[in-house]
């Protein structure tokens, strides 16, 4: 009997769509199975709180997407997605209506920080220049040597080492606060390497592409991802829970968008012991609390240039946000919280009705946790803008443990598929040269917990198809994603 699909693909976040629409891409007959009811994973866009607000359900700045390789040849553009830029990328409020502001412009960025200007030039000025070469080599495979090694040598340099050794090049609290922020996003304590390492990328990212938001919602970024794939003739099935490779149509490739926790329960039976063993001492990292708020009107940030950022980082200075950091990675949940926010609205008018305003915000806790922990958060925002509490309207709340319930393969809350320290950053989920290709024939693994890890951008799906496309069927070319190829929507018409 003839198979009805030459693959599976199991998980529509992300990667398993970008996994799928790369399978598609080169003739394959693809069928994606999403268990929860609306396709995206934590790239979803709703209305949590009040009528006419939209917020994101997880992903809302998207630096990753900007740079990423996958979306260039996938041509969001030419498919209806606008990424929109605030006026300033990322900012760092700290007490007294001072802040800490990052800009596209690199000099502006530099002069604004006084006595810091040219250290701040010389750590980011090369890195911002060679951002291109870095980025695709980071999001690559990883088992070719870069075209100009000198530039990943440098960065390798500085960004394998923790935070607080690039910190100690500032003076100013500023400078110290803006990189502390933004390392932060490691999710780990700043005098662990290599915090250093994101707090870099980052940062360059912020400078040559920036931290742009959807148009309308990140949820219109998997709209042309599924609209791509129906285009190719794949399908979509949502509603379906799996919990056995069993349950699964025959196919030639099973692709699956899922932790190597869910990994062992769906295909433990088919892996070698030591495969399992390996898979389980893989390890998470802290979750998150995560806020949605509808707000009566825009932040009303004491510092008139954070009103005009697309991101905040929140918590002080370098020294508070480091302590902060600690005591999430000693299990215990701080008063004073690191709070990573996202006003969309500062270029984005659609997400709220005019006048008003969504902010989207988390903070990080100890994996499991099922504290609410939004008051604390509320404080820390009110510190740097009073009057905030008084426009709060409405607020939705997912501890860390709803958010593994939300999406399971956020174990634990944890949003970056796995800790990312120095082993976890380049062999996830494992040491072995394929990271996407499992002892299992035919089955693969193409979530955020394979190489190049977490964040949208597409690559760890992309990656995982084409080693499929090699292992299994055999296709070496890489396919077109463009609008030229299958992909497009003159293909759906043909159809």
């Amino acid at each position: 009997m003839s198979q009805e699909f030459d693959a599976v693909v199991v998980g529509s976040g992300p990667n398993g769509l970008a996994a799928a629409v790369t399978l598609a891409a080169a003739g394959l007959r693809v069928l994606v199975v999403e268990g929860a009811d609306t396709a995206g994973g934590c790239c979803r866009t709703d209305q949590l709180t009040v009528t006419g607000f939209r917020h994101d359900l997880c992903s809302t700045a998207h630096p990753l997407a900007a740079a990423s390789s996958f979306f260039r040849r996938f041509d969001l553009a030419g498919r209806g997605v606008r990424l929109v830029h605030p006026e300033v990328v990322f900012a760092q409020p700290l007490d007294g209506g001072r802040a800490g502001i990052t800009y596209r412009s690199l000099d502006r960025t530099a002069s604004e920080l006084g006595p810091d200007d040219r250290a701040y030039r010389k750590v980011f000025s090369g890195l911002v220049h060679d951002s291109d070469q870095i980025v695709d080599w980071l999001f690559s495979a990883q088992r070719r040597p870069p075209r100009r090694p000198g530039v990943l040598v440098a960065f390798a340099l500085a960004g394998l080492r923790p935070a607080t050794a690039v910190a100690s090049r500032f003076e100013s609290d500023e400078a110290r606060a803006l990189f502390a922020g933004v390392a932060a996003h490691a999710m780990r304590p700043l005098e662990s390497p290599p915090t250093a390492g994101v707090g870099l990328l980052l940062t360059a990212l912020a400078h040559s592409v920036g931290w742009p938001v959807v148009e309308g919602g990140s949820a219109r970024l998997v709209d042309a991802l599924l609209a791509a794939l129906h285009a190719a003739g794949g399908k979509l099935q949502t509603g379906w829970w799996v919990k056995s490779l069993k349950d699964l149509p025959p196919a030639r490739a099973v692709l699956l968008d899922i932790s190597p926790r869910q990994l062992l329960t769906i295909a433990g039976d088919r892996l070698p012991p030591r495969y399992r063993r390996a898979l389980h001492r893989y390890r998470y990292g802290p979750g998150i609390c995560k806020v949605d708020f509808a707000l009566a009107g825009p932040v009303p940030w004491a510092n008139e240039a954070c009103r005009s950022a697309g991101t905040l980082h929140l918590g002080g200075s370098f020294e508070e946000i480091a302590a902060s950091e600690r005591e999430v990675a000693a299990g215990r949940h701080p008063e004073s919280p690191y709070v990573l926010a996202v006003q969309p609205g500062a270029t984005d008018a659609s997400r709220a009705p005019a006048g008003q305003a969504t902010l989207w915000a988390y903070t990080h806790v100890p994996a499991g946790s099922s504290l609410d922990v939004s008051d604390r958060m509320e404080r820390q925002i009110e510190r740097f803008a009073p009057g905030f509490r008084e426009r709060v309207m409405a607020k939705a709340v997912r501890t860390a443990v709803e958010q593994e319930r939300y999406d399971p393969n956020c174990v634990g809350g944890d949003i970056a598929g796995g800790i990312q320290d120095l082993r976890q950053t380049f062999a996830r989920p494992l040491v072995r040269w394929d990271p996407y290709r499992t002892p299992a024939k035919g089955v693969y693994l193409c979530s955020a917990s394979t190489t190049p890890g977490p964040g949208v951008h597409g690559r760890c799906g992309e990656l995982a198809a084409r080693s499929a496309l090699l292992h299994t069927f055999s296709i070496r070319e890489q396919p077109d994603l463009g609008l030229r190829g299958r992909l497009s929507t003159a293909a759906l018409a043909a159809v």
